[in-house]
């Protein structure tokens, strides 16, 4: 392996938004992973606990009055485990996500319990809808992975996917999730694990940029052969700073929860749900 690599990983504190050097999510073995640990019901790790995602479904069905003959588009639906749900409550679902194993994990089992569920494997910046869906959801904090000018073209499209006063859910991070976040360096070395099927070490480094209240949780893979170098952002938000994301979107009524559950607002959660309104 070229330690230059790996030094010029170490050396400097990564630009905000920097990314990864690959992406993990169609990696042959860490994709895997991350199906199981989405489909694992007690682990809150790529998905929400299933219990969770029950409850965040009943509460959005319930927001949206009803599913029956509404159109619905999941944006990161991974393996299918909220649009089931919201198939079973009537709505015409559309889920997709930039895994083709979680994809085709969930095409398989929408094939298996006959729910007419589309799934497509796209990055969901790329999507080209006209006035076509009543809601539009985007959970487990995915809006804030982005960077912001990715951000305002994902709620412009979303903006233009949906029909008249057609809605969107999405969940982020408040300042009380940094309550729980250290920045910190670790090194660890495994024989094998969730980013390698053969010996690896990670080294992981979180920082935070103060600035403009973004997190990175940074992992870097050394194995026999390579150095691979992942970074996981995220923004974290306050009422108003993401009112004025959601706004400059084209987006006008808005109300906020505590969780995509739908606890009434308190400031007093570690994340924050916005339904906003076309």
């Amino acid at each position: 392996m070229n330690n230059s690599k790996l030094l010029n990983y170490m050396k400097k504190k990564p630009k905000l938004y920097e990314e990864s050097s690959s992406a993990f999510w169609d990696d042959e073995h860490i994709s895997k992973q991350m199906l199981e640990a989405h489909l694992n019901p007690d682990m809150d790790g790529a998905s929400r606990k299933h219990a969770f995602i029950r409850r965040s479904v009943n509460w959005i069905v319930q927001y949206c009055n009803g599913g029956d003959g509404k159109k619905l588009l999941d944006l990161g639906c991974g393996p299918g485990l909220y649009t089931e749900l919201f198939a079973g409550e009537g709505f015409y679902v559309t889920g997709i996500d930039f895994s083709q194993r979680s994809i085709n994990y969930a095409k398989q089992r929408a094939a298996e319990n006959q729910k007419n569920i589309r799934y497509y494997c796209q990055n969901y910046l790329d999507i080209d809808y006209t006035n076509e869906f009543d809601v539009i959801t985007l959970i487990y904090c995915d809006f804030g992975v982005l960077p912001p000018e990715d951000r305002i073209v994902l709620l412009r499209k979303v903006h233009k996917a949906l029909k008249q006063d057609g809605i969107l859910i999405l969940d982020g991070f408040t300042r009380l999730f940094l309550d729980t976040f250290e920045e910190e360096n670790t090194v660890q070395y495994l024989e094998h694990g969730f980013w390698a099927a053969e010996p690896y070490t990670v080294i992981q480094r979180n920082s935070l940029y103060g600035d403009t209240a973004n997190t990175l949780e940074q992992y870097l893979i050394i194995t026999e052969t390579g150095c691979n170098c992942y970074n996981l952002w995220n923004q974290v938000y306050s009422p108003e700073s993401l009112a004025t994301e959601i706004e400059a979107g084209g987006f006008r009524k808005i109300e906020f929860f505590d969780d995509v559950a739908g606890k009434p607002f308190s400031g007093q959660s570690e994340t924050i749900c916005v339904a906003a309104r076309k």
